[in-house]
């Protein structure tokens, strides 16, 4: 076993004294839930991705269910998405009644597969309301062609960019093209909160629909009620909505995360080109970049394993890397091969091939801002180690 003050967490945040010091301002102030402070992370966060109307809500999966619930899925639609992603990009969905149609994906990006999303268009028209991709580790969707299906065939499309800060496609940033994007700031994510999300939308009609939902249907929100010169306590239930909203307290966080986005991701960079120099004579398969000349947010290094010349399987790869202190996750196990997914469409391993050999051969080894060179230096011996003494 190792010992747990020499392991190297998988993830961990990178939290200064500005966020502490912003989160116990917010806490003198009296005032804890959405206000002023979220306001301002949100017209922040719209000016650094370029758009026009950014909405902070309590989690990315909230994001997720506003943003379909405002394009208009309802009972009976269906949404086309990728079975390889956290189970939450498809709950959404059938939280409207809506059911998700999983297309397979590629097998060097592992995001969505154009020629298969346009298949399943040519094969099963009828119902599809939206695409929802997932720019899978940070690396972008090939937007354009995305985009062009989506168009061709009249139906909307919502981004999961829960990885993919910041991350561009073709020079424009993700949260910038769909009809909505979804950011993700879970403890483990580039912009860190511990929860919450961020809704970017260039439509006007979806951002305010996005507003009055994240708080239960109601037409103002409290910050407007009670601060107003002439305070007004009249509200209106427009709609049954939901408890969605991020607390000033979170985006506290959030607005001082957000001005180290680019310190941030330059050393997710360094991280990532120190691995791809050190694995390059190694029987993996590294992360393939798309196009150099955007921007990869680096959430994830995911690297394949190829099983074909090692002794091992992943599993025992990631117990090995654990013996010698280094964390490591797998992303993810395929929606298709969890209980609920597989039994209630009747789905089979063998339906997505792609995703289904993907999920058997890959490991995500750790990449944060916090990592030191010694700790990218141990990454790296270890990945060595095991790989080399269990080459066949």
């Amino acid at each position: 076993m190792t010992d747990n003050a020499s392991h190297l967490a998988f993830a961990l945040p990178d939290i200064g004294e500005e966020e502490i010091q912003e989160v116990v301002n917010c806490l003198r102030s009296g005032w804890l839930t959405t206000g002023h402070i979220a306001a301002q992370f949100e017209k922040d966060f719209a000016a650094a991705i370029g758009a026009k109307y950014a909405a902070a809500v309590n989690s990315a999966t909230a994001g997720l269910h506003l943003a379909l619930e405002a394009i208009g899925i309802e009972p009976g639609d269906k949404v086309l998405t990728t079975p390889y992603t956290f189970t939450a990009s498809a709950e959404v969905i059938r939280y409207l009644g809506a059911d998700p149609l999983f297309v397979d994906i590629e097998s060097d990006t592992f995001n969505l597969s154009p020629e298969l999303v346009e298949s399943a268009f040519q094969r099963r028209p009828e119902g599809i309301k939206a695409i929802l991709p997932v720019h899978l580790a940070g690396q972008s969707c090939p937007m354009d062609r995305l985009l062009a299906i989506a168009g061709e065939h009249g139906v909307r499309v919502v981004e999961d960019a829960a990885h993919a800060l910041p991350a561009t496609f073709q020079g424009r940033n993700i949260g910038t093209l769909g009809d909505a994007t979804v950011f993700s700031f879970y403890a483990t994510k580039p912009l860190a909160t511990g929860e919450g999300g961020m809704v970017t939308t260039d439509s006007e009609d979806i951002f305010k629909r996005i507003k009055i939902m994240r708080l239960h249907g109601i037409s103002r929100d409290i910050w407007d009620r009670y601060t107003a010169d002439k305070p007004n306590w009249y509200y209106e239930v427009v709609a049954p909505g939901f408890k969605y909203n991020m607390p000033d307290i979170i985006a506290a966080i959030g607005i001082h995360q957000l001005k180290k986005t680019e310190r941030f991701h330059k050393r997710r960079k360094e991280i990532a080109e120190a691995y791809d120099q050190a694995f390059a004579d190694l029987p993996l398969t590294l992360p393939h970049v798309r196009d150099r000349n955007d921007v990869h947010a680096w959430h994830l290094y995911v690297i394949k394993l190829d099983l074909v010349k090692l002794s091992i399987t992943r599993d025992v790869f990631i117990e090995k890397m654990a013996k010698l202190g280094v964390g490591t996750s797998v992303h993810f196990i395929p929606l298709h091969l969890h209980p609920y997914w597989r039994d209630r469409y009747g789905l089979k391993p063998g339906d997505f091939p792609v995703a289904s050999d993907c999920f058997q051969r890959v490991v995500s080894l750790p990449i944060y801002p916090k990592m030191t060179g010694q700790d990218v230096d141990k990454v790296i011996s270890a990945v060595r180690k095991v790989v080399l003494e269990n080459f066949r």
